[in-house]
C-alpha cells in the first residue's frame, strides 16, 4: 500500500480479481459504474483528522501502484497518522510478495503510519499486523453486520454460502528511521466490499456483499475501520505494546478462527508443520500441538485449515 491511496494486502490480502482499469480520462472514468461511487475525501477528513487525534492526515488517490510502498516512501517526512487510500490499486502486496488487484472502487485499499516508539519496545511492534486485523473486523462487524473471524495472522475471513471466504489481509512493513524522521510501520489493509461473484479469481476469495453485509457503502465502512484501529492502538500503547495488559492477545484469541483447528503450516525453507492450532502466545507466534506432542511456535509461514476439531 502506499501513499497515494491505494491499499496493499497484508498478509495474505484480500484476494481481488485482476484489476479492471478504465481506459481514457480519469473524469469518464469516476462514474463509470454508478454502484461503486468514489470516497468522499472532504467528508472523511472532517470525521476522522481532528485534534488531538491519531490520524492526521488522510489522501484519496485515484490510482497507484501500491499504497504501502508511497507511504513508506514518505515516511521520514510525515507525522505518524498519515492515512492513503486509493480507489485503484495495481500492484498490492500481500505476504511472500503476492500480488493483488481489485477492480476500482470494489474495496478499501489503504495504508496507515503508525510510529509507536519509545511508547513501545520493539520486539512489541510484531503485533500491530494482528492488532490492525482485530480492529479491522470489529469495525466491520459493527457497520456491515456480517460475522467475520481472522485467520492467523491476519486473513479477514467473511461466510458465503456456508463456506469460509477471505475477504482482506493486512501487510505490515518497517519504514522510515533516516533523517531523524523516527522508524515507523506501515500497515497495508485491504478489503473487498462490493466485489461480484463474477469477479472473484479463485473460489476462496470473498466479499463483504457476497458474505450479505447491510452496507456496502464504503465512507461508514471506512470510518468505521479507523475509529476502531484507533482506539486499538492507543489502548496498545499506552500500555507500553503489552499485549496482555491491553487484552490484545485475549481479543485476538477470541475471533482466531485458525484456534482449534488442525492446520498445516507451510514454513520458509520448505519445511511444513502439520499440529492443532492450541494457543497465540505473548510474541504473536502461532502455538501447534504436533503429533508426537510437542508444542511449536510458528512465527512465519502460510496457514493452511485442514479441518475442524
Amino acid at each position: 500500500m502506499t501513499p497515494r491511496d491505494a491499499a496493499d494486502e497484508p498478509s495474505d490480502t484480500p484476494s481481488g480479481s485482476p484489476s479492471s482499469s478504465s481506459s481514457g480520462s480519469p473524469d469518464a472514468s469516476r462514474w463509470s459504474d454508478l454502484e461503486r461511487p468514489p470516497l468522499n475525501a472532504a467528508s472523511l477528513r472532517r470525521a476522522l483528522v481532528r485534534d488531538g487525534g491519531l490520524w492526521t492526515s488522510l489522501e484519496v488517490v485515484p490510482a497507484t501502484g501500491s499504497t504501502n510502498t508511497d507511504l513508506a516512501g514518505r515516511a521520514d517526512e510525515l507525522p505518524e497518522g498519515a492515512v492513503l487510500v486509493a480507489e485503484e490499486q495495481s500492484a498490492g502486496r500481500g505476504r511472500l510478495d503476492r500480488r493483488w488487484s481489485a477492480p476500482a472502487r470494489s474495496g478499501l485499499f489503504f495504508s496507515v503510519l503508525l510510529k509507536p516508539g519509545p511508547d513501545v519496545p520493539v520486539e512489541r511492534w510484531g503485533w500491530l499486523p494482528l492488532l490492525a486485523g482485530v480492529a479491522v473486523a470489529t469495525g466491520l462487524s459493527r457497520v456491515a453486520e456480517v460475522d467475520t473471524a481472522l485467520k492467523w495472522p491476519n486473513d479477514l475471513l467473511v461466510t458465503v454460502g456456508g463456506e469460509e471466504r477471505k475477504a482482506g489481509g493486512i501487510l505490515a512493513e518497517r519504514a522510515g528511521g533516516a533523517a531523524g524522521g523516527g522508524a515507523g510501520v506501515v500497515i497495508g489493509i485491504g478489503v473487498n466490499v462490493s466485489l461480484r461473484a463474477a469477479e472473484l479469481p479463485v473460489p476462496g476469495a470473498g466479499s463483504l456483499a457476497l458474505a450479505g453485509a447491510s452496507t456496502v457503502d464504503r465512507d461508514p465502512l471506512f470510518r468505521a475501520v479507523l475509529r476502531s484501529l484507533e482506539q486499538s492502538y492507543v489502548d496498545w500503547r499506552a500500555v507500553g505494546g503489552d499485549p496482555a495488559a491491553s487484552r490484545l492477545q485475549e481479543t485476538y484469541a477470541a475471533g482466531c478462527a485458525t484456534l482449534g483447528r488442525m492446520v498445516r503450516a507451510e514454513l520458509p525453507g520448505d519445511r511444513s508443520i502439520t499440529g492443532e492450532a492450541v494457543a497465540v502466545d505473548g510474541d504473536g507466534r502461532l502455538v501447534l500441538a504436533t503429533g508426537d506432542g510437542v508444542q511449536e511456535p510458528v512465527g512465519a509461514g502460510d496457514v493452511v485449515h485442514l479441518r475442524g476439531v
